[in-house]
């Protein structure tokens, strides 16, 4: 028969069993720690000490009857766990030993047990009576100092820009006529120029600093204000005033910037047509040049031929028309021009059409239109020349004689837009989160009806794994982000192939992202989170189409993968396919360890918190998903199947490497950033942030991996429960990391998250 007293010196053990056996997820690093406390305890006798170290013996766990013996003895105390306490069981066996009266020497190393295995209250209090819980959230780590990591060097202009969002202009309210709503957010861009910060990406001459990493920070906070907001602010001085700088020259910028970046000039970019949106190069405008009356005829030649989902057309009274330029008979590809909307009374201009797109699913506050075109006379001067122009004499000219080259260069220089579209989604995300997050530490729901009080919804493990993982996925983000926007706004980087490479799969990866969390946070906060008030839906509405924003996701995944077999060097092509077996002098050449059973089927905690394990196991699928695409396009092509038919039959895998490449590319950017924190404690809290966002993205894709034979059913599994245990680890300090996105109080106006 089991006993079911016990003396102090085993006593003082059994909270710690009894939850490290209700945990089932005892490793082999986590009994090194805990036999090594019993090793050290030299008030334990020979006796006591073999009771506890059979006890670790995962081959023969404690029988059932034992851990009820160890409930009663736990129950039977009346002692109640206090949550607040710095190692709330520790507090706890202590009282246990006490209560007896006992003289035992208390072994105080076994807070090492709670702090070394990661044992956090809300793993085990419903196996407690709890007394109160004295704090929501942890002040362990502070949300300032997260916020300052974030903001880097602009920090003073960043606080600065977010206490200007505090002005009443910029108050939240739902405005459900679209002429009403378009009329607040002009006001709202009008006040921004006025205040300088419109022209913030431009150079010093025409009222800006230059500083487009600034910009973007700027354009993505403001979607804690308003989606229209954020995209009407964007399409005004990043894609209008953005493809004057990028594409055109100095002449252009003195007749332009100023006014654009003041929003005394309001533009639209008319790029996207009804019959054509991803495919660029084949819009149907054209622009002819006339050479008697040295100028340029825009026109729509056909029914589904007109640029159509223009932000500012209502407004607007410019738009950079992207068109196919026409010189002597000969297409010379996309290029842009300015072409006047409307005159300085507002009138329509002679041969100028448009059509308002009327109501969406969000983004209500922005003027969507058609634009058509019919034989639309502009000046030569309104070609914008920086990559091809039209001489004097008549004749075209460009530095770059490959138009391939030529119109992917051009392309390249508005990368940046995809870049801020990605912020501003990631922004919606990161409201999202705020608002479920604050909601969840307010709301209670069900007990075991032997408490009075109802526990916290944040504190279901279910709903901390909802919610935790997507944290810290947009904190790997943000820094991916912020990394790339850098890079990006080097001037010294002539080449922007790569770079346009990284931003088309970051940018289909993020924005998906970003829908997924905002329905998530959406379930997450219930009823609650169906109401406009709390903003969650509207966020759903506006963020959604980011998605088709500047690119469509499944366009630019095969962009990126495109990129990536090609390494960076031709456009595919028949001629051109050569370039995909550059990568195979890489071929899988993996070591065996990478397939062997001993390594597919490793379980540690130090094994699987590794980042070198998460750098390997997305630089597998990388290369795998690459040399097999390839593989299979050659096979193909062998077959006497035409290139582009082979793309074809691969499309899917191709997606599949573009979001393989993407996630490797976000974890390495995030795990080097990592390394330049000088805080300690701040940069473990990030290093195990990207822990958890690793091993989220391994577990999601586990049945590749497991096809593969990279992983093993018991690694796969031991992801998943280390997956769960790391959101449960974060829940004392979850409030503060949604803190540290930095959302002023201001903007945070959900009644749910006060």
């Amino acid at each position: 028969m089991i006993k079911t007293t016990y003396p102090p010196s085993i006593l003082q053990y059994i909270p710690f069993f009894f939850v490290i056996w209700s945990d089932d997820l005892l490793t082999l690093s986590e009994i090194a720690v805990v036999k090594k406390i019993i090793d050290d305890d030299q008030n334990l006798s020979k006796k006591d000490r073999e009771t506890l170290n059979s006890w670790l013996n995962t081959a023969q766990p404690p029988l059932d009857t034992e851990i009820k013996s160890w409930q009663r003895a736990i129950s039977n105390s009346g002692i109640k766990l206090v949550e607040g306490d710095n190692h709330p069981l520790t507090s706890f066996s202590k009282k246990l030993i006490s209560q007896n009266g006992s003289e035992h020497v208390f072994n105080e190393d076994l807070s090492a047990i709670e702090t070394n295995l990661g044992i956090q209250p809300n793993h085990y209090h419903h196996l407690f009576e709890v007394e109160v819980v004295l704090e929501k959230t942890s002040n362990f780590y502070d949300p300032k100092e997260i916020d300052q990591i974030f903001k880097g060097t602009n920090h003073r202009e960043i606080d600065e820009f977010r206490e200007a969002l505090s002005n009443s202009i910029f108050s939240w309210e739902i405005i459900k006529n679209k002429e009403n709503f378009r009329e607040k957010v002009l006001t709202q861009v009008q006040y921004l120029a006025k205040a300088g910060y419109g022209a913030m990406a431009y150079p010093e001459a025409y009222g800006g600093t230059g500083n487009m990493p600034l910009y973007a920070t700027i354009f993505e906070n403001l979607m804690y204000v308003d989606g229209s907001l954020t995209v009407k602010f964007g399409v005004q001085f990043g894609l209008f005033g953005g493809s004057i700088q990028k594409l055109g020259t100095k002449k252009h910028h003195d007749r332009y910037l100023t006014a654009i970046g003041e929003a005394k000039l309001l533009g639209c970019f008319a790029m996207t047509e009804t019959g054509h949106g991803s495919n660029v190069r084949g819009i149907k405008t054209t622009a002819t040049y006339n050479k008697e009356e040295d100028n340029i005829t825009i026109h729509t030649p056909g029914k589904n031929d007109n640029k159509e989902y223009i932000g500012n057309a209502l407004h607007g009274t410019m738009a950079s028309v992207f068109a196919q330029l026409i010189v002597d008979g000969k297409n010379h590809g996309v290029h842009a021009i300015l072409v006047p909307l409307r005159d300085s009374e507002n009138r329509l201009m002679p041969g100028v059409r448009i059509e308002d797109n009327g109501y969406k699913l969000g983004l209500n506050g922005v003027d969507n239109g058609k634009i058509w075109f019919d034989q639309v006379k502009v000046p030569r001067e309104n070609l914008l020349n920086k990559y091809g122009d039209i001489k004097s004499d008549g004749s075209y000219y460009s530095d770059i004689k490959n138009p391939n080259k030529r119109f992917f260069t051009m392309l390249g220089t508005l990368v940046g837009g995809r870049i801020c579209v990605a912020k501003g989604a990631l922004s919606g995300a990161k409201m999202s989160l705020a608002i479920a997050v604050k909601y969840a530490l307010q709301r209670r729901q069900f007990n075991d009806n032997l408490k009075i009080q109802e526990d916290l919804i944040m504190d279901y493990p279910s709903h901390q794994l909802r919610l935790t993982p997507a944290i810290a996925k947009s904190y790997v983000y943000q820094i991916t982000l912020d990394s790339l926007m850098k890079i990006y706004s080097d001037d010294s980087i002539t080449d922007k192939r790569k770079i346009e490479t990284q931003v088309a799969g970051l940018k289909a990866i993020i924005t998906w992202f970003a829908n997924e969390t905002i329905q998530e946070c959406r379930e997450a906060c219930g009823g609650k989170g169906y109401l406009l008030e709390n903003r969650i839906a509207d966020l759903k509405g506006d963020v959604d189409i980011f998605t088709t924003f500047e690119g469509d996701n499944t366009v630019l995944l095969q962009l990126a993968a495109k990129g990536i077999m090609s390494d960076f060097n031709t456009e595919f092509n028949s001629a051109g396919f050569s370039a995909v077996f550059k990568l195979l002098g890489t071929q899988i050449s993996d070591k065996l360890v990478t397939i062997n059973p001993i390594y597919a089927n490793k379980v540690d905690k130090e094994h699987l918190y590794n980042p070198k394990f998460h750098q390997h196991a997305f630089d597998y699928r990388t290369r795998r998903l690459t040399y097999s695409a390839a593989m299979r396009i050659r096979d193909y092509i062998k077959k006497g199947v035409p290139t582009y038919q082979a793309f074809l039959k691969v499309q899917t895998h191709l997606i599949a490497l573009g979001k393989a490449y993407s996630c490797e590319l976000a974890y390495n950017t995030y795990l080097q950033f990592t390394e330049t924190i000088e805080d300690k404690k701040n940069q473990q809290l990030f290093q195990k942030l990207g822990c958890l966002f690793a091993l989220s993205e391994i577990r999601e894709d586990a049945s590749w991996y497991l096809e593969q034979g990279y992983l093993g059913g018991t690694k796969s599994k031991a992801i998943r429960q280390r997956v769960e245990r790391l959101s449960t680890e974060f829940r004392p300090h979850i409030e503060v990391l949604v803190d540290g996105f930095g959302i002023p109080d201001h903007c945070l106006t959900a009644p749910i998250s006060r």
